[in-house]
């Protein structure tokens, strides 16, 4: 996926808010770990979980068959994008803190309601969130605190979410927390806050269609 869509799957315009798994290698330094952030573990459990509930929305949503087997191979990176995320997350909720901001449960309700207009209703709006960015209904409100995180952080600095000035202040933050993700994934860019592959062509992807074929 290309990184300026994995970025906005995450960080979505202001105007908008007004996985295939792979073979078991274990990171000798954090064994059991997916990625680790600022000394906290993202687990490869936890990863895993994420996934699964895309996939399960994802067959809820598609009942057909051949259908749901189109959407995930066109999703067929759906693990490294969801630890992508998942990091990210943790970068743009260190930065928010030490900036003092915070987003209220009012506030993100304001903003669903807002969404939810916009798309025709609940429904239309987690359909939306599902196809476009891989998020799940049950993390929509998450997904939407981290948003207007984002706004109120850029706003803060003066520049918006797509504004070089906006990712140089998360590039810095990345660089704090010592980013370390397991080489299976990839490897975190600081510069560019955001997981890029590694080059091991050992490495070998098994898509959930091959899994529940076998």
């Amino acid at each position: 996926m290309h990184r300026r869509r994995r970025r906005t799957a995450f960080l979505l315009s202001a105007a908008i808010v007004a996985a295939p798994l792979l073979t078991a290698c274990g990171n000798d330094a954090h064994p059991g770990a997916a990625a680790v952030v600022g000394g906290e573990r993202i687990t490869v459990s936890q990863l895993e979980n994420r996934v699964s509930e895309v996939r399960e929305a994802q067959r809820a949503a598609v009942p057909d068959e051949a259908q749901y087997a189109q959407v995930v191979a066109q999703t067929g990176s759906l693990t490294r994008d969801t630890l992508h995320g998942m990091v990210l997350d943790e970068v743009l909720e260190r930065a928010a803190e030490d900036a003092g901001l915070t987003v209220s449960r009012l506030e993100v309700q304001q903003a669903r309601a807002g969404l939810e207009q916009q798309w025709g209703g609940a429904q239309g709006l987690q359909t939306a969130w599902l196809q476009q960015y891989g998020i799940p209904p049950q993390r929509l409100d998450a997904n939407l605190r981290l948003q207007l995180q984002a706004q109120k952080l850029a706003a803060q600095l003066g520049t918006t979410t797509s504004d070089p000035a906006f990712w140089s202040a998360l590039s810095k933050t990345s660089k704090e927390l010592g980013i370390d993700l397991n080489p299976r994934y990839g490897s975190w860019d600081v510069k560019t806050v955001s997981r890029v592959d590694a080059k091991t062509p050992w490495v070998r992807e098994i898509t959930a269609a091959s899994t529940q074929t076998t």
